[in-house]
């Protein structure tokens, strides 16, 4: 999760991070997820490594909650996902939605057919009234 000044389209977010283009700021936030494996957590869905990953353990949809102490701005959400890696687990459908509490949530993105291996950007989340809760929420449809 990053707060850009001018993020070009495709970017690496961590390069981006190193030359100051971007600062991450899902430190100063409260992560939890629905539910989670042991050892598939938030510590390994935020360690930075692409071979640890988050895995849910419940019903669906599977969600990512993450809340923010103060009101801030995001602008850009990068997320991971590696469809060639594994296909089962991979989302087939990301919402975002984000509000000034759980009970006001609304949906501000959408993304359909995650079936590449690269980050997915969700950007010009800031254009949308300051949040201190972004919602991520991650399902799978089992055919």
């Amino acid at each position: 999760m990053a707060t850009p000044s001018k993020t070009p389209p495709g970017a690496d977010p961590k390069q981006l991070e190193r030359t100051g283009t971007v600062r991450e700021i899902g430190s100063q936030a409260v992560w939890s997820l629905s539910s989670c494996k042991p050892g598939f957590g938030v510590d390994q869905l935020r360690d930075d490594n692409l071979e640890t990953y988050w895995q849910s353990d419940g019903s669906q949809p599977h969600l990512v909650n993450i809340q923010f102490r103060r009101r801030t701005t995001v602008k850009m959400l990068c997320i991971y996902a590696d469809y060639k890696s594994d296909e089962s687990y991979t989302p087939s459908k990301i919402s975002v939605r984000v509000g000034n509490n759980f009970h006001n949530l609304q949906e501000i993105r959408v993304k359909l057919s995650i079936k590449v291996y690269t980050p997915v950007e969700e950007s010009s989340i800031g254009k949308f009234p300051r949040c201190t809760t972004v919602d991520f929420m991650m399902y799978r449809t089992i055919r």
